[in-house]
C-alpha cells in the first residue's frame, strides 16, 4: 500500500465508470513527473488489482494502455517495466503569462527544483479524457464547426461555460456576454486596446501584484499604478484616493500573498465609480472551503471578468474567456477580430464536450487532490528545515509565500537557494512599492518527495 501511496493511487478515488481510464492516468502520471523512473518494475497486476480492489482485467487493460503507447514494457517472466520518457525540456513562461506568470529568467545548469509559481501540473492534464472528447467532436462535427464561425467563440462553448460560470462562481452572463479568448493574457490585451481606444491612460493594479499582468498593461500603453494590498486584500481606501476610474485585482486568490478580498473591503470597492477588472485567478483551487463568489456576480454592469484553463488543464491551451459589462462588449469582439478572427475550433469543442458530460469537473477535483498532497509536503518540508519562516497563501492556489525574520535582500536570497538547485521568485520582483521582503515558491510541478528536497536544501543555506 506504501508504493501506490507514493503513486497517488487510492482506491476511494477511483469513480464509478471508466475506472481503466483513470488508473491508466494515474500511471501515466506517474511516469511523467518522476515519481516512476525508468526501470521501475511494477506490481503483478494480480497484485495491484488486489491493493486497489480492482478486477484484474482493469488492471490488465491499463498496463497495455501504457504499453502500446511506448511508457511500459513487458515480457513473459520479467513483469511490466517503465521505459520512461525523452528526457522533456523545462516549461517556461511567456513574459506576458497570466497573474503568478513566470518571469522569463536564464537557463541555469544547476537549477533541478524549480519553484517559480505559474506553473501548473502539465503531468495531470487529462488525456485519455481529452482524446475521448476529441474523438466524440470530430464525429459529430458540422463542415460549419470547421469555418472561421463567430469571433466571440463557438456558442456551444460559451453556453456550457456560462452555465459551468454561474453553478461555480455565481457569474451573471448569457452565451452572448462572453468571449472566447486566448487565456487571460488576450483578455487583458482586448481590454487594455478597448481603454486606450477611449482615452484611458492609467490603471490601478494590486501592489505586490502579478508582474507579469503589469507589465502586458505597459506594453498596451496602459500605465499601471500600484495600490497596497494588506491582510483583507487591496486598500480600497487607497484606491479611492487614486481616483482612477479602472482597477485590475485578482480577489478571489490574490496573487502574490493569497489573501481573499474581505467582505467590507468587496463592498467598498462595489460603491466606487469606474471599471473593475477581475482576474478570477486560482479560484478553482480551494482547498479548505468554497471560493467566494465572483465579484462579478455583485455588479454585472461594472465588473469584466476574465479566467482560464491554464492552471487547470495547461497553459499550453490558450484558452480563456472574457465576460465584460455590456457597454464595452461591442468594442471588445471588434478587437477580437481584429487580433486572431478567433479561437482555434476544434480546442473550443473538445471542452464543451468535457462541460458538458463533466469530465472537466472530475479532472478538477483529481487534481486538487493531487495539489493538497503536494502543498502538504512542502509546508511538512518548510516546517522540518526552515522552521523560523512564516507561511501565507496556504488556503488555495499553487503556490506558497514565505517571510524570515529580520531584514533581507530577498533577490539575494533567491541568489542563495538557487546556488544549491532551487528556484524561487523574490517577492520584490512583484512589488512597485517597497515591502518586506519573502520568497513566492510554487509547489504544483513537483512531486512531494521533490517538494520536502527543495525545502531541506533552502533550510541548509537560510536557516543558517
Amino acid at each position: 500500500m506504501d508504493q501506490i501511496d507514493f503513486w497517488e493511487l487510492h482506491p476511494g478515488a477511483a469513480p464509478a465508470k471508466g475506472v481503466t481510464a483513470w488508473l491508466a492516468e494515474a500511471l501515466r502520471s506517474a511516469i511523467g513527473d518522476g515519481r516512476l523512473v525508468a526501470g521501475t518494475r511494477l506490481p503483478a497486476t494480480r497484485v495491484l488489482a488486489g491493493d486497489l480492489g480492482l478486477s484484474r482485467g482493469v488492471v490488465v487493460e491499463a498496463y497495455q494502455r501504457l504499453t502500446d503507447e511506448g511508457l511500459l514494457s513487458g515480457r513473459t517472466g520479467a513483469g511490466t517495466v517503465v521505459t520512461g520518457l525523452a528526457a522533456q525540456p523545462q516549461p517556461r513562461a511567456h513574459p506576458r503569462a497570466a497573474s503568478g506568470m513566470r518571469l522569463p529568467l536564464p537557463p541555469s545548469a544547476g537549477v533541478d527544483l524549480d519553484l517559480s509559481p505559474g506553473v501548473p501540473d502539465l503531468a495531470a492534464f487529462p488525456r485519455v479524457a481529452w482524446l475521448r472528447a476529441e474523438r466524440a467532436v470530430l464525429a459529430a462535427a458540422t463542415n460549419a464547426d470547421l469555418g472561421y464561425g463567430d469571433p466571440r467563440g463557438n456558442p456551444r462553448l460559451r453556453a456550457e461555460l456560462a452555465g459551468w460560470l454561474a453553478r461555480t462562481r455565481g457569474v451573471q452572463a448569457g452565451t452572448d456576454d462572453l468571449i472566447v479568448t486566448g487565456g487571460v493574457a488576450q483578455a487583458l490585451a482586448l481590454l487594455s486596446q478597448t481603454l486606450r481606444s477611449r482615452g484611458g491612460t492609467e490603471v490601478a493594479i494590486e501592489d505586490p501584484g502579478s508582474r507579469g499582468t503589469r507589465d502586458e498593461l505597459a506594453h498596451w500603453g496602459l500605465r499601471p499604478v500600484p495600490v497596497p494590498v494588506d491582510d483583507e486584500g487591496l486598500r480600497v481606501d487607497l484606491l479611492a484616493a487614486t481616483g482612477l476610474q479602472a482597477v485590475l485585482l485578482t480577489p478571489a486568490h490574490q496573487f502574490p500573498t493569497g489573501v481573499v478580498l474581505s467582505p467590507a473591503r468587496r463592498r467598498a470597492l462595489l460603491a466606487l465609480p469606474g471599471l473593475i477588472i477581475e482576474d478570477d485567478y486560482d479560484a478553482e483551487h480551494r482547498y479548505d472551503r468554497a471560493p467566494v463568489a465572483a465579484l462579478q456576480a455583485s455588479a454585472p454592469d461594472r465588473v469584466a471578468y476574465a479566467g482560464s484553463v491554464s492552471k487547470s488543464l495547461a497553459p499550453g491551451m490558450r484558452l480563456g474567456w472574457l465576460i465584460a459589462p455590456r457597454a464595452l462588449h461591442a468594442d471588445l469582439v471588434t478587437a477580437k477580430h481584429a487580433s486572431d478572427l478567433g479561437n482555434p475550433a476544434l480546442p473550443q469543442l473538445v471542452f464543451a464536450h468535457l462541460l458538458a458530460c463533466g469530465d472537466y469537473e472530475r479532472h478538477l477535483r483529481t487534481v486538487r487532490r493531487r495539489q493538497v498532497r503536494r502543498r502538504d509536503a512542502l509546508l511538512y518540508g518548510l516546517r522540518e528545515h526552515l522552521p523560523q519562516a512564516r507561511v501565507e497563501g496556504v488556503a488555495a492556489g499553487l503556490h506558497l509565500l514565505i517571510t524570515l525574520p529580520g531584514p533581507a535582500d530577498d533577490t539575494e536570497l533567491a541568489r542563495r537557494v538557487e546556488e544549491v538547485g532551487v528556484r524561487a521568485h523574490p517577492l520584490s520582483w512583484h512589488r512597485m512599492l517597497d515591502g518586506p521582503p519573502g520568497l513566492v515558491l510554487g509547489y504544483a510541478a513537483l512531486s512531494p518527495d521533490l517538494l520536502v528536497e527543495a525545502a531541506r536544501r533552502m533550510g541548509r543555506v537560510l536557516g543558517r
